[in-house]
């Protein structure tokens, strides 16, 4: 009995030794650009992603789009941290079925990767996740919040999960916001709801916790200066305010996630609560758009863009139109 309970001691004073030393951690988000399997799903649009279709999306296409993104979770982090990114944010994956097929690819399979996910009215079939590693986070609840669009348009909902990271407690809210497709401003009320339904479950929970530790992340389709990020969610480049985004300098000084038009944007956003300000457990040290150079174009009039699964309807071989996204905590 004596050696038990001395044995629990010294398991006790190691863990704590080693969360005294203090380590860091990366967190990411990443937009996988139309991750479908090869089946068509008669509920949802996702013919054109079938062998058949117009992509041509066959087998080989497929496995090949998995072995690719599971290289990129692979590399994301490593470098500066020792156990790559313990949280992903992933939008448009198509179900369940292709979160498992990745999280078994060998490049990452060691990892044991397990995914928070529910199906959303999406029309086109294409929902947000949160990838993470068990040894490091725990999922205490997690639920869908849904969204109300005008009219009969179906989009993401938005998936709130919280759980406790390297032994601190966090709300992480997966985003994936409508498109601009059919322009900026006929759009932006759309973006505007989305804005909306993080902040009124970002306040419940500040209200409840001041400090408490909150990740927004997701593919906003807006920029960090634009509205529905700086005002309708109060996203502020304020390290004192209770949203703090980091992205806000980076886009002003010309970085994006992706192009469209040969104009960078920064979609792709990883917004922390001044929770991470702290002095005590889990606190923000850095961000960076993860934009390494196997990831970009080689060459061609789209040379440094990123290098994208499809060119137009023809397999490109590459990875997404968007870069991924990286916050390092420290414990």
């Amino acid at each position: 009995m004596f050696q038990k309970l001395l044995l629990t001691i010294c398991f006790a004073i190691l863990a704590t030794a080693v969360y005294a030393q203090g380590k860091d951690y990366a967190v990411a988000f990443y937009n996988l650009e139309n991750l479908f399997d090869t089946l068509d799903d008669p509920h949802v649009h996702d013919e054109d992603f079938t062998p058949k279709g117009s992509y041509r999306y066959t087998g080989k296409v497929y496995r090949q789009k998995l072995h690719n993104i599971a290289g990129v979770f692979q590399s994301i982090g490593t470098g500066k941290v020792t156990d790559g990114a313990i949280l992903i944010g992933v939008a448009e994956i198509e179900n369940n079925r292709v979160l498992n097929d990745l999280l078994s690819q060998p490049e990452i399979k060691s990892r044991g990767y397990k995914y928070v996910w529910y199906n959303s009215r999406d029309e086109r079939g294409i929902d947000v996740a949160l990838v993470y590693n068990p040894k490091f986070f725990k999922p205490l609840m997690s639920k869908p919040l849904p969204v109300s669009l005008h009219g009969s348009d179906a989009t993401r909902d938005v998936l709130y999960v919280m759980g406790t990271l390297v032994g601190d407690t966090v709300h992480v809210l997966v985003n994936h916001w409508p498109s601009r497709r059919e322009g900026r401003e006929e759009t932006a009320d759309k973006r505007d709801i989305l804005a909306m339904v993080n902040r009124k479950k970002i306040d419940a929970i500040l209200q409840a916790n001041p400090k408490a530790r909150i990740l927004v992340m997701g593919d906003l389709n807006d920029n960090p200066t634009d509205g529905s990020v700086q005002q309708t969610l109060g996203a502020k480049a304020d390290r004192n305010s209770n949203l703090y985004n980091p992205w806000i300098d980076l886009f002003k000084n010309g970085k994006g996630t992706g192009v469209f038009e040969r104009v960078w944007y920064l979609f792709d956003q990883v917004i922390i609560s001044n929770g991470f300000m702290q002095h005590t457990g889990l606190q923000y040290i850095g961000c960076e758009i993860y934009d390494r150079p196997f990831l970009r174009q080689t060459g061609g009039k789209f040379i440094g863009y990123p290098r994208r699964s499809f060119r137009g309807k023809f397999w490109n071989n590459g990875y997404s139109d968007h870069f991924p996204v990286v916050v390092y905590l420290k414990k």
